[in-house]
C-alpha cells in the first residue's frame, strides 16, 4: 500500500478542513463552479471523477472470467453478500436513522437525501481498493480478479434498476433518464475506456506501471472532489457539525456488520484463507467514487446525499484496515 492509500483518511480529513475553510471565504468561487454543468453533470466533478475512475478500469482484467469455475464457492459468497444483502441492509439502515433514531435532530428532505447517499454506496461494490485489501490479506490475486470483473460486469445491468428500487422503497424520486446517463458515464464509458487502454499493452507488467504512474492523478481528484464537495456544504456543516458523526454512525454498523456476516459464510462455506479473506473485503468496501458521482449527478452538489458518500470515503479506509488486521489474525480459522 503506498503512501497515499496508507494515509487515505488523513489526506481525506485534510480535504474535508480545506473546502470548508474556503466555502468559508470564498463561496463566490464555489457558486461559480456549481452552475457549469449540463443534464445535472457538472463539468468539473465529471472530469475529477473520471480522474479516479479511469486508472481503476485499467486494472480489470475481462478475460480472467474464463476462470469463474475455479473455487465457485467463493465467487458465490461475494455475489450473494454484494447484490442480494449489502444493497438491503444499507437502505434499511438508513430509513432507520434517518427516519427514526435522528429524526428529530434531521428535517424530512434532507434525511431522505442522507439516505440515497447511503443506498448508493450500498449499490456500488468496490474495484479498486479491494486489490489492496487482497494483497494485504495475503489473498489470491487471481481470484481476487476473478471476482471484481464478474462484479463489474454484474454492476453494467443491476446498478441502475436495483438503485431505484431501493430509492423507491424509501419514497426518494428517482430521476431515471440521469440515473441511466450516469451508469453510462461512470460505469460503462470508464469500462470501455479501461478495456481499449489495457489493449494497446503487450503484457500485465506494462498494464501495473501505467496504472502506477496515474495513481497520483486518481488521488488528487478524489481529493479536489472532497474538497469542492465541502466547500458547497461549507454553510451547511458550519451551522451542523454533527453532521458527519450521525451519517458514520450506520456506515461504521453497516461495514463492521456486513464484514461479519460475510466472514461467518466463509467459515461455513470451509473456503481456504487466501480466497475468504478478499471475497469478504470485496462484499464489505464500496466504490465509493462512483457513489459520489451518482450522488452529485442525481441530487445535486451541494445534497445530503453527495456529502454522505463522501462520509463515506472518511470511514472507510480505517475501518478496513481494522478488517485487514483482523482477517490476518485469524488465518487460523481456516483450512489452508
Amino acid at each position: 500500500m503506498g503512501l497515499f492509500e496508507r494515509y487515505l483518511s488523513l489526506w481525506v480529513g485534510l480535504s474535508i478542513l480545506l473546502g470548508v475553510a474556503l466555502g468559508v471565504v470564498i463561496p463566490d468561487f464555489f457558486a461559480v463552479v456549481a452552475q457549469l454543468e449540463f443534464a445535472h453533470v457538472n463539468f468539473v466533478i465529471a472530469l475529477l471523477i473520471w480522474l479516479m475512475i479511469y486508472p481503476m478500469m485499467i486494472q480489470i482484467n475481462f478475460s480472467s472470467i474464463k476462470d469463474v469455475g475455479n473455487n465457485p464457492r467463493g465467487l458465490l459468497l461475494t455475489l450473494t453478500i454484494n447484490w442480494l444483502i449489502k444493497p438491503f441492509t444499507m437502505a434499511a439502515l438508513g430509513w432507520l436513522f434517518f427516519k427514526v433514531f435522528f429524526a428529530g435532530w434531521i428535517d424530512p428532505q434532507t434525511a431522505n437525501e442522507y439516505i440515497a447517499g447511503m443506498v448508493l454506496l450500498g449499490v456500488a461494490p468496490c474495484t479498486a481498493m479491494v486489490f489492496v485489501w487482497s494483497q494485504m490479506t495475503r489473498g489470491n490475486a487471481s481470484y481476487t480478479l476473478v471476482q471484481v470483473s464478474i462484479n463489474d460486469v454484474i454492476m453494467i445491468f443491476a446498478f441502475a434498476p436495483l438503485t431505484a428500487l431501493l430509492l423507491g422503497v424509501n419514497d426518494i424520486e428517482v430521476p431515471w433518464n440521469t440515473l441511466l446517463m450516469s451508469v453510462g458515464l461512470y460505469v460503462v464509458f470508464p469500462l470501455i475506456a479501461g478495456i481499449l487502454t489495457r489493449s494497446r499493452f503487450p503484457s500485465e507488467e506494462n498494464v501495473d506501471r501505467f496504472v502506477t504512474q496515474l495513481k497520483p492523478l486518481s488521488m488528487m481528484g478524489l481529493l479536489a472532489t472532497v474538497v469542492l464537495l465541502f466547500g458547497f456544504q461549507a454553510q451547511t456543516l458550519i451551522a451542523k457539525p454533527q453532521v458527519i458523526a450521525l451519517i458514520a454512525i450506520p456506515l461504521l454498523i453497516q461495514t463492521y456488520g456486513i464484514f461479519a456476516i460475510a466472514y461467518f459464510f466463509a467459515l461455513k462455506l470451509k473456503l481456504p484463507h487466501n480466497i475468504a479473506a478478499p471475497a469478504c473485503m470485496i462484499s464489505t468496501s464500496n466504490f465509493f467514487e462512483l457513489a459520489v458521482a451518482m450522488a452529485v449527478s442525481l441530487f445535486g452538489l451541494h445534497s445530503g446525499a453527495a456529502l454522505a458518500t463522501v462520509v463515506g470515503v472518511l470511514v472507510e479506509v480505517p475501518v478496513m484496515l481494522s478488517l485487514v488486521y483482523f482477517a490476518n489474525k485469524t488465518t487460523g480459522w481456516f483450512e489452508r
